[in-house]
């Protein structure tokens, strides 16, 4: 129906131009033919006509395309500010008006020192500043959205390749900008509004995923920026766990009942940042805390945390030593035994202090069940985060079984991602309808862990991650702040510009 709607207020628009061409002196057809009409709105307005050239660049084009239209629109006096919001929103109505409007002339070439002279308009100071608003405004959104995008790391999941207070550049142009899938949003929020709360976008119109061409492909183990899977259903009062966990740990009726839960659309789910250790096709699984891919050790990041248990005297810990060394401690219920995140390098610094009398590596051994690690289902359920797998990521067209080990495994992207109704039934499983036997998948998926390997919510917990979900590759760090420090050494002048990898 959308499609419908969508062809039909084109139709007008078009329909419109043909009217205005035709007043101009061209032939209407003229205003049918992309890059050709652009040519001749360039001559109308005496614009240079190699800015048709220009229209191959993307997100340029947009500029283009819209200094062209405006001043097109300016050869017939449409200069107020109401008329240029209107002849962008609402061109469908306006064009046709205007074209059949007989008190509605072609004046002239607008970019012309004559044109401006015979036809002088002032701007009055409100009008300069709205105008200067809304093109920063349109100007920074399509960056943001189409180009780069400025990113803080808000938790130490990537320590101690990324730091809490890290500000990123995250380039959309690498993996191919992704068309926004819910357009009508409030310009520099994501899913919630400044000050007010309540949602920052509308689902009246809602685009399917489409992606523009990139640089590359996702490569093992780069840094990369997505929308959080499981952020499709949130319970606002309790938005650091998953509502899968909570419904897990209480029951979807009591969750219903005593909380607010809302959905979001896959564009305006919470940004999480990762190492993708694992392509679409790839067999993952963890073996004493060590990654494997493919069946041969996978990438260990140069500064992975991991979870050590320190062993300390009566003393305690130093907290000036931890302060200066940046450590995340946590008490356990043992006295003077200490739960610390910390690099390889740094639990031999740590061992090296002279109230220390033991550090050992905190790895879950194989077989202990934690209740934590996808696909969270019986036959699973000796897995934990140090000890699972082999897990085959899907692939666009890779085939799959369907039987009792790869539904807990799979169910989630075939129902939610790819948006097919999915049942079980006493003869065996139905997909849309339809008995199915087994199920090819319609777009890629990775696995994504962070370099906090025991400090870390990421894949092991939640699953794959859809390629509609990809946002950007992170690419250098432009700011890093420490609010631990004091005045000047809250910058972490040694982070800055400092690339990713």
């Amino acid at each position: 129906m959308w499609y419908i709607i969508f062809a039909l207020l084109i139709a007008l628009s078009i329909y419109g131009l043909w009217l205005l061409f035709k007043k101009a002196g061209k032939q209407g057809w003229e205003a049918i033919v992309p890059f050709y009409r652009e040519y001749v709105m360039a001559q109308l307005t005496a614009r240079p006509t190699w800015w048709v050239f220009l229209l191959l660049v993307p997100i340029v084009n947009i500029f283009i395309f819209y200094g062209l239209y405006l001043d097109f629109l300016k050869c017939f006096g449409k200069r107020r500010f109401w008329e240029t919001a209107v002849a962008v929103l609402f061109p469908f109505i306006f064009l046709p008006l205007w074209g059949r409007d007989p008190q509605v002339k072609y004046l002239g070439q607008s970019h012309t020192e004559e044109f401006k002279k015979k036809y002088p308009y002032h701007k009055s100071v409100a009008r300069e500043w709205a105008d200067a608003i809304i093109f920063a405004t349109v100007a920074a959104s399509l960056i943001r959205g189409f180009l780069i995008e400025a990113y803080m790391i808000p938790t130490g999941s990537m320590e101690r390749s990324l730091l809490i207070g890290d500000f990123l550049f995250v380039s959309k142009l690498n993996y191919g900008p992704r068309v926004p899938m819910t357009p009508l949003a409030f310009p520099f929020a994501h899913h919630t509004m400044p000050l007010t709360g309540g949602k920052a976008y509308s689902e009246l119109i809602k685009l399917d995923y489409k992606r523009l061409p990139g640089f590359q492909e996702i490569k093992r183990n780069d840094v990369v920026v997505f929308n959080f899977p499981a952020g499709d259903t949130v319970i606002l009062e309790y938005q650091d766990q998953t509502y899968a966990d909570v419904v897990r740990s209480i029951g979807k009726e009591a969750v219903d009942r005593q909380f607010t839960v809302v959905t979001r659309p896959i564009d305006k789910r919470e940004n999480y940042i990762k190492r993708c250790v694992g392509l679409p096709g790839d067999k993952i699984e963890m073996e004493g805390a060590k990654l494997i891919v493919n069946g041969k050790p996978g990438f260990v990041p140069p500064e992975m945390q991991m979870d050590y248990f320190v062993y300390t005297d009566e003393s305690g810990l130093s907290q000036e030593k931890i302060l200066e060394l940046r450590l995340e401690t946590r008490p356990t219920n043992q006295p003077n035994v200490f739960q610390m995140f910390m690099t390889e390098d740094e639990a031999a610094i740590v061992k090296g202090w002279s109230n220390v009398k033991a550090v050992e590596i905190g790895i879950l051994p194989k077989g202990e069940a934690t209740g934590d690690t996808y696909p969270h289902d019986p036959h699973y359920a000796n897995w934990n985060f140090d000890n699972f797998g082999p897990i085959t990521i899907p692939a666009k067209g890779w085939m799959v079984a369907l039987d009792s080990l790869t539904v807990p495994m799979y169910v989630r992207a075939i129902r939610d991602y790819e948006g097919n109704k999915f049942e079980k039934r006493a003869d065996g499983y139905y997909v849309n309808g339809q008995k199915a036997t087994s199920y090819t998948f319609k777009q890629n998926y990775y696995w994504m862990m962070g370099d906090n390997r025991h400090n870390s919510l990421d894949s092991r917990a939640w699953g794959f991650v859809p390629e509609d979900h990809i946002v950007g590759k992170a690419l250098f760090t432009w700011l890093s702040y420490d609010e631990q420090g004091s005045f000047l050494s809250k910058i972490r002048w040694n982070r800055i510009f400092k690339g990713i990898k």
